[in-house]
């Protein structure tokens, strides 16, 4: 037998073998199949991925505990789940029951989710200055929610609170879990959240940040991080408007502190039970505008498309920068994703019209030039014409207009390709024999980002109009100049 053949037989031999092993093995043991008994049982593990070009210029590791990957995309689910667990527990919450909250959406995600699986009702009293998508995800999971005014006092009758209050007394065999004052919800995190950190840290974690609102995240966190190495620093991140931070700083519940704010998901205008001061070692303030730019960066800068709360989180730790040394491991809390806030902090529109947003438009572009006459040309006009308007103006770009609407246009570079082929026969024709197509139209308040995209190696301008009616035009090199201004 040549060694070709040998080789062959052998090869089949094994193959036959290990066959025989693999049905052996199969059909003598029992094979564990990962299977998840219900939504509830992926709630937690979630992943701590590293942050690596918006904390560049920061001496140590910044780490991101990234809680979107929870079944109900947000860090609420872990205390949700708890607090019902609880009330199960205790017989607050019996079969056939309904849950009752107030929350800005997400412990409402999570309680639905709870309520669908384990057969419950619900209904949350909200705020109305939070998005939308966040009160029509909990009605496509089967929930009743109440909107309530957020500018009027906790004990008012028409706040979210006194509604849930009230639901709960009206409501036979309701339970209003209360996250603001149920310490199951810190239960929760010392139970999860810390141990979870501790693990994926291996102990090395020096600092931990998060949003500071019912208590519930920050307090049980820190709790379990505390007790482990009591070095640890725990920074709570408030922002203006809430009375939290003063209230950490002084002891004192000054009402004055308290005034309307833009962020959703943390800041009170109360202390609630949940927190525990004593394991909190710093408060920081973070403006509306600060956390919403900062969640914006995230999502184009580290692919994170996270919530209000995970951008204001990072702009406190941005803020405190000076705190940290070479060898510090910051972990920090991103606590919901970024489809909730489509209509608000990811929407220009919404952002510019809050200040927010520094976008460049068409207009500032316009504007920062001075508004000069558009220069254009006739299609019964020559080309030689054409090629005299754009050297006395030094452009290179003329619309052409008809019977005063733009009919075309005519550009150097495309006068130039048609001489080349053409000859210089071309500067006696007419524009329109050599017309190219015309220059797209846009809204005279269209950001400049959405300039950059139109004007291309083919389409080298863009046309507007102002509020007279009149035309301008924007070039590639009115874009590039606005860029670096």
């Amino acid at each position: 037998m040549s060694r070709e053949l040998r080789a062959n037989f052998l090869r089949s031999q094994l193959i036959a073998k290990s066959s025989q092993l693999i049905i052996h093995y199969i059909c003598n043991n029992k094979i564990t199949m990962n299977i998840k008994n219900n939504i509830l049982e992926t709630i937690g593990n979630t992943p701590l991925i590293r942050l690596n070009k918006i904390t560049k210029d920061f001496p140590c590791t910044v780490l991101a505990k990234v809680e979107y990957f929870n079944p109900g995309n947000s860090v609420k689910d872990r205390m949700a789940l708890k607090m019902v667990q609880v009330a199960e527990q205790e017989g607050k919450l019996k079969p056939g029951g309904t849950i009752i909250e107030c929350t800005s959406g997400n412990t409402g995600m999570g309680l639905a989710l709870a309520a669908v699986v384990k057969g419950y009702k619900c209904i949350f009293a909200t705020t109305d200055k939070q998005s939308k998508e966040k009160s029509d995800i909990l009605k496509a999971l089967g929930a009743e929610v109440i909107i309530c005014p957020t500018n009027v006092e906790p004990d008012d009758p028409r706040s979210y609170y006194s509604v849930a209050k009230r639901l709960e007394r009206e409501i036979p065999n309701s339970y209003l879990c209360n996250q603001y004052d149920n310490l199951a919800n810190r239960q929760a995190h010392y139970e999860t959240t810390g141990p979870e950190i501790w693990e994926q840290t291996e102990g090395k974690i020096t600092h931990f940040v998060c949003t500071a609102g019912t208590g519930g995240t920050v307090t049980g966190t820190a709790m379990y991080l505390k007790e482990k190495n009591p070095n640890i620093q725990v920074w709570a991140i408030d922002v203006y408007g809430s009375l939290l931070t003063k209230y950490f700083r002084t002891g004192e519940v000054d009402m004055s502190e308290v005034h309307p704010y833009i962020s959703e998901g943390f800041g009170e205008d109360f202390v609630p039970e949940n927190y525990d001061m004593n394991v909190i070692d710093y408060f920081e303030q973070v403006t509306d505008r600060d956390g919403a730019v900062i969640a914006r960066r995230l999502a184009k800068e580290e692919g994170l498309f996270c919530g209000y709360s995970a951008g204001s989180c990072l702009q406190g730790l941005i803020q405190l920068k000076g705190k940290l040394k070479k060898d510090d491991v910051v972990v920090c809390v991103f606590h919901d994703h970024g489809s909730r806030y489509v209509a608000k902090i990811y929407n220009d529109q919404w952002m510019m019209e809050r200040g927010f947003l520094e976008v460049k438009t068409f207009k500032d572009i316009v504007n920062s030039r001075g508004a000069k006459k558009l220069i254009t040309i006739t299609a019964d006009k020559n080309v030689s014409d054409a090629f005299e308007l754009m050297q006395k103006y030094n452009i290179e770009n003329l619309p052409v207009m008809q019977n005063g609407n733009i009919s075309g246009a005519v550009s150097e570079s495309g006068l130039f390709s048609k001489m080349m082929r053409d000859g210089q026969d071309i500067k006696y024709k007419k524009i329109y024999e050599v017309i190219e197509s015309s220059y797209p139209t846009v809204s005279y308040d269209t950001p400049m980002e959405r300039l950059s995209s139109l004007i291309t190696k083919e389409n080298g301008a863009v046309l507007a109009k102002d509020d007279t009616g009149d035309y301008h035009i924007v070039t590639k090199y009115d874009v590039i100049q606005a860029l670096g201004s």
